[in-house]
């Protein structure tokens, strides 16, 4: 089975001289197997199509795929229009559990969503015809989904859904976070989500005045104050720190005792410590996505990780992703590329305190601690965007900045914004470490202020590593990011930081993405909101040590090497917690 599909918003026949229609062997015989549409773009006549690939590899602006599908994937679940996107398979809700979607961006996870919650009618990958929820419900007789859709195709199922992208919320909402959440309290349950949210010190500030991490706190908040029969929470954990991406999971986990609960979640720490099971989505983004059938926790997220799913016998990436233990042991003598001094910076009610310390050649430092701790402050200390009231930064070394909140301030294509911050853009190196890897070759054509947050993010990591710099301070490159892109931004960032000898300093909350990148760890501690002190570079065993002492959270190992939570107080959980061993004890057998 061949699915042929053309992205619309890349295809510009007036630029390209239609080479994909030029060039195919069978339109050169004479059938009509690639013509162009009344739109200007081309369609591809699956039917007619022999797979030979000439169209892909001719159109300039890599708006072709033609994808060879398994002969068991009969049909589709949905597909949009004429070659577009195509889904196959479903999630399913479970009364009274946390059900993970696990996969990559633009796999269909949202498409699954819009139908489970009668949003769209699924067409069964028919384009032609109506779709109609009869058809459907045929192909699920019989199956644990077939009552719960049948629900949903006579309008009985009401749905709360936390968006992926928050920063909308203020486009479309314009009063204070009180008066938001006033319109959401249908259970009466509104004042207890604002106060173990830590809401109430800003229910009058305007909705546009918010920070990312307020403002997703607050969509949380309102997503579960909603009387619905299903929730879907798509990415709860960007902006948050782990203490609140704690908090959140046992408000969720509180939910899901009444209701069915579907999470996209990219941190897995979080989605193993939270999911009852999970499935698995893989394909090709924007091509097609195919979602597998519930998994246990544990066997879904290994089986992601290694690629390979056992039971479909399919593998889905060729590589694994392994945790070392032993990277975090290594004796590496490395030059000092900076050193930090003892600085202090003061704000109206709030104070930072850094004990000073050193950067090193070629190495990842990462750094931990909550928000509104000062790791921002310290970051812009450091990179001479704030100055320090007691205390002096060396002006001789050169730091790119990546801040934590980015916006899209130009209409400008990305790769016209990457050639502005750098005369490496044609070279081997610039295309193959920095444009490869972060999958920005779909999107050089597209303008910076049409991103997805994820796309926006990438071009922001790659604008970073273009300059010319001795240190690159990344604040929270994870978030928006999926699985398969935080893995690939490990590779690049170690890479980057040894192959120039510079200095790479990440600020994140994803524990897993930590754990992989970083050689030694800065640790902030202290008062959120009214102090925050810098402790370290520690090693790794010690500064995870301190920093999850805090939290009272504790971590283990199983066989995989994979970092897991302890549930609290579980046998293992009290047995590290009493022995101080709160990251990287001995790997589990289980």
């Amino acid at each position: 089975m061949r699915i042929a599909i053309v992205h619309r918003d890349r295809c510009n026949s007036r630029k390209c001289g239609t080479e994909c229609i030029l060039y195919c062997p069978r339109v050169r015989t004479g059938d009509e197997t690639i013509v162009m549409g009344e739109n200007g773009k081309a369609v591809i006549s699956e039917e007619l199509c022999v797979g030979c690939g000439i169209c892909v590899k001719k159109c300039p602006f890599e708006a072709i795929d033609i994808v060879s599908l398994p002969e068991e994937l009969e049909y589709a679940t949905h597909r949009y229009g004429k070659n577009g996107f195509a889904l196959y398979g479903m999630a399913i809700p479970i009364e009274g559990k946390v059900s993970g979607l696990l996969g990559p961006n633009g796999i269909g996870k949202s498409t699954a969503v819009k139908i489970l919650s009668g949003q769209l009618i699924p067409n069964q990958g028919d384009t032609e015809k109506p779709a109609s929820w009869e058809s459907f419900l045929k192909q699920y007789s019989g199956t644990e989904l077939f009552d719960y859709l049948t629900l949903v195709s006579q309008g009985k199922v009401k749905v709360a859904l936390k968006p992926q992208y928050i920063d909308y919320i203020p486009k479309v909402f314009t009063g204070n976070a009180g008066e938001l959440l006033a319109s959401t309290d249908e259970r009466g349950r509104l004042d207890h989500y604002v106060d173990e949210l830590g809401l109430r010190p800003i229910l009058s500030r305007p909705i546009g005045a918010l920070s990312g991490g307020e403002l997703q706190r607050v969509a949380l908040a309102a997503c579960f104050s909603r009387n619905a029969d299903f929730y879907f929470l798509d990415e709860i954990t960007p902006f948050l720190d782990i203490y609140q991406r704690m908090t959140a999971a046992k408000l969720i986990r509180e939910l899901a005792q009444e209701r069915p609960v579907v999470i996209v979640e990219h941190d897995l720490a979080i989605l193993d410590m939270l999911a009852d099971s999970v499935h698995i989505g893989y394909g090709k983004p924007s091509v097609f996505g195919i979602i597998t059938r519930p998994k246990g926790v544990r066997v879904g997220i290994n089986q992601y990780l290694e690629g390979y799913l056992h039971e479909e016998n399919v593998r889905f990436r060729d590589y694994e992703v392994v945790f070392e233990e032993r990277s975090h042991a290594r004796d590496v003598v490395r030059e000092t590329l900076m050193a930090f001094p003892r600085m202090e910076k003061h704000f109206e009610g709030f104070s930072l305190t850094v004990g000073g310390g050193e950067i090193q050649c070629g190495e990842v430092l990462g750094v931990v601690g909550a928000n509104g701790i000062g790791k921002s402050t310290f970051a812009r200390l450091l990179a001479g965007a704030e100055t320090p009231d007691a205390g002096s930064m060396d002006a001789s070394v050169k730091i790119a900045y990546k801040p934590q909140y980015i916006k899209a301030t130009t209409g400008d294509t990305v790769e016209m914004l990457l050639r502005s911050s750098t005369s490496r853009f044609d070279s081997s190196w610039y295309q193959h470490e920095i444009i490869g890897p972060l999958g920005l070759e779909p999107v050089l054509q597209s303008a910076v202020d049409t991103l997805s947050g994820g796309e926006l993010q990438r071009v922001a990591i790659a604008l970073c590593l273009s300059q010319d710099a001795d240190l690159y301070i990344l604040d929270e490159p994870s978030a928006h990011l999926d699985v398969e892109q935080r893995v690939k931004l490990v590779r690049i960032l170690r890479r980057f930081a040894e192959n120039r000898e510079s200095g790479v300093l990440v600020i994140d909350h994803d524990i897993y993405l930590i754990d992989m990148i970083s050689e030694r760890l800065l640790v902030f501690a202290g008062k959120p909101g009214v102090a925050g002190e810098a402790f370290g570079p520690f090693d790794m065993k010690e500064g995870m040590n301190r920093f999850l002492r805090d939290l009272e959270v504790t971590f283990r190992r199983d066989k995989s090497g994979r970092p897991r939570i302890n549930k609290p107080g579980s046998f293992l959980d009290r047995e590290q917690q009493s022995a101080g061993d709160y990251y990287y004890a001995e790997i589990s057998k289980s």
